[in-house]
C-alpha cells in the first residue's frame, strides 16, 4: 500500500473507531509494521490532523475533524449498493474484503437518509457466485496490471495440455463462473485470454513492460494482432 493511501486509511480507522486504537491494531489492519504506523501518525500530526494519544495507550481523532462528506443522490447510492453486491459475487477474495471496507467508509460519511438507502437491503445481485481460483491470487494480477509487471503462469488449456507462459497482463474480465486474464503472451506473441480456474500457479516474473499497457489494451479492444515493438507507435 502506498503511503498516501495508508495515511487515508489511518484517518478512516480513527474516524470510525469508538475508542482509542493502538498502533498494533492499525498495523495488523493495514499489513505494515508498528514502526510504520508511528511514522505515519507523526506525519499526519505534522499536517495538523488532530490525532491525540501515544504509544501503548492508542490514538483517537479529536472531534471536529472530518474529511469532506460524500454527497450522492438516492439513485447514485443505489448504483453503488448494486455494484458492490456484484463485486461480492466474483471469485476475487481481496475485492470482496474491499467491498466491506467501502460499505463502512460510505456509511460513515453520508447523511442518514442515504445511509438508510444503503443499508435497506432492497437491491440484490442474484446468480452464481464464482469460486475463488485455487492456483491464483487475483490481487497479484490486478497489482501486475497497475504496475505493468510480467507474470509467469503454469497453465492448462481446455484440452488439459500444460504449458508455462510469461505474460504481460493488461485487463481482468469477471464472469459469473470464472474470470479471464487478458494479456500479451510472450510464447504465442499475441494477445490471449487465460481462464483463472485453469491457472495452476502464478508468480511475478523478472521484468516490467512499463509504458506498454495502454497500447496493448488498444490492440486488444481493436482486435488487432501485432507485436509489442509496434505498440509505442500507436
Amino acid at each position: 500500500m502506498r503511503k498516501a493511501s495508508r495515511l487515508f486509511e489511518i484517518i478512516q480507522l480513527l474516524r470510525l473507531a469508538k475508542r482509542p486504537v493502538t498502533a498494533a491494531v492499525m498495523a495488523e489492519a493495514l499489513e505494515v509494521t508498528v514502526r510504520s504506523i508511528y511514522r505515519d501518525i507523526a506525519a499526519l500530526q505534522a499536517m495538523r490532523v488532530p490525532i491525540e494519544g501515544g504509544r501503548g495507550i492508542g490514538y483517537i481523532l479529536r472531534p471536529g475533524f472530518d474529511l469532506p462528506p460524500l454527497m450522492f443522490t438516492i439513485e447514485e447510492m443505489e448504483a453503488i449498493v448494486l455494484s458492490l453486491a456484484l463485486v461480492e459475487r466474483t471469485g476475487d477474495a481481496a475485492l470482496k474484503q474491499a467491498t466491506k471496507r467501502v460499505n463502512q467508509k460510505i456509511a460513515g460519511a453520508v447523511p442518514a437518509p442515504l445511509r438508510e438507502a444503503m443499508e435497506g437491503k432492497a437491491l440484490y445481485a442474484w446468480g452464481t457466485i464464482a469460486p475463488s481460483p485455487e492456483g491464483l491470487d487475483l490481487s497479484l494480477v490486478r497489482g501486475a496490471i497497475r504496475d505493468e509487471r510480467k507474470l509467469r503462469l503454469d497453465y492448462r488449456d481446455e484440452l488439459g495440455r500444460a504449458s508455462q507462459r510469461t505474460i504481460r497482463p493488461i485487463a481482468l474480465i469477471y464472469y459469473s463462473q470464472s474470470s479471464n486474464i487478458v494479456a500479451w503472451c510472450e510464447l504465442r506473441e499475441a494477445i490471449r485470454n487465460f481462464r483463472s480456474d485453469r491457472v495452476e500457479r502464478c508468480v511475478q516474473a523478472e521484468g516490467f513492460f512499463k509504458g506498454e499497457g495502454d497500447g496493448l489494451r488498444t490492440l486488444w479492444t481493436s482486435g488487432w494482432t501485432q507485436t509489442p515493438a509496434a505498440v509505442s507507435a500507436i
